[in-house]
């Protein structure tokens, strides 16, 4: 394997189609999904020569700790579907790596166990209808020793996942939400059951009053994922956030929606004027190359969540496939930043990017 796009083909052909196309798949004609890494693959950026790039470090920190390199893996949830050990393979493999792991609210281990791997997590929450089952989640990833809090702000409703209704799509018996107690529904053709349980828990009437509810309530660093629009990223920082997510749900919400990369450099100016460099800007969405995190810190993320390709190590290796990928995409960015005259993440930020 030596490129995380050999972990993707060899996932396909490892994973039953239902799973495969569960996590491959994104909403309607996922124009979006295929978006955000097009775009991606369309910056260009302006190398620099006669540069010392004898040692090239991609260390950087991420909400105020070292990484030894820029990214963290994004939450998914339920990861039992593509590994036995689910979960705890996945936050072992980033802990190897040496890298951030999100907890989702949906995940099919408990943030308690997947905390006993040592790896440093971070917990992402969806605003449920029960206000005290989220202060419960907030407490528990809280008492887990998570790092920090990501609240999803673009899933008011699961997007029309067309791969997931045409098969009238269920998970696995053994796989289930370990931080909830769900009933089997018997549901009819057509109709996703990851999208009727979000509609029944998930709650659409999120808005900035719940988010200043949050704040108030949790002493962890809270990170807004799911932001596009730079005046709601200039909000959110506003607003005490220490990280803003630029992320359309790797094409899984609103099939129209602007790929990341292509709303990044807008929010990221709009939050630089408007509170400076308080709030980390992070990208999710399409990053498949260690020259696709390059690019996202050159148009000025600083850093990027990896979705799909750690879920493409975690089916063909458990934590070592994880890491085995999160790795490439390290050695990757290395290369890349030593071809671009860039002997450090301080030198990337300051490459020019066509876009």
């Amino acid at each position: 394997m030596l490129t995380p796009a050999d972990a993707e083909e060899a996932a396909a052909r490892l994973l039953p189609a239902d799973i495969w196309d569960f996590v491959r798949s994104g909403a309607g004609t996922e124009r979006t999904l295929t978006a955000n890494t097009t775009m991606l693959d369309q910056v260009s950026l302006l190398p620099r020569v006669l540069v010392d790039v004898s040692a090239v470090s991609t260390a950087g920190r991420l909400l105020g700790s070292d990484v030894p390199a820029p990214m963290a893996v994004a939450p998914m949830a339920y990861q039992r579907a593509v590994h036995p050990d689910g979960e705890l393979a996945a936050a072992a493999g980033a802990l190897a790596a040496g890298v951030p792991f999100t907890v989702s609210t949906f995940s099919s281990v408990a943030v308690e166990d997947i905390a006993v791997t040592g790896a440093d997590l971070w917990f992402q929450l969806y605003w449920l209808r029960d206000r005290g089952a989220v202060a419960e989640l907030v407490a528990r990833a809280e008492q887990a020793g998570a790092r920090a809090l990501m609240l999803t702000v673009d899933t008011p409703r699961m997007g029309r996942r067309l791969a997931d209704m045409r098969r009238s799509f269920t998970l696995p018996p053994d796989v289930t939400a370990a931080h909830f107690s769900l009933n089997a529904e018997r549901l009819p053709a057509g109709v996703s059951a990851l999208a009727a349980q979000t509609a029944a828990l998930v709650d659409p009437a999120l808005s900035w009053a719940d988010l200043d509810w949050l704040r108030e309530r949790t002493s962890l660093p809270l990170i807004c994922k799911g932001i596009l629009h730079p005046d709601d990223a200039v909000r959110a920082a506003r607003a005490g956030t220490a990280a803003v997510v630029v992320s359309n749900h790797g094409g899984r919400q609103l099939d129209g929606a602007a790929a990341s990369v292509t709303a990044l450099p807008a929010v990221v100016t709009a939050v630089r004027a408007a509170v400076g460099d308080k709030v980390d800007v992070l990208l999710d969405g399409g990053v498949r190359t260690g020259s696709h995190l390059l690019s996202a810190l050159a148009l000025g993320a600083g850093g990027v969540l990896v979705g799909r390709p750690a879920l493409w190590g975690l089916a063909l290796g458990g934590a070592t496939g994880t890491a085995r990928v999160l790795g490439l995409l390290r050695a990757e960015l290395e290369d890349a930043m030593a071809l671009a005259g860039c002997p450090d993440l301080a030198a990337a930020a300051r490459l020019t990017a066509i876009h």
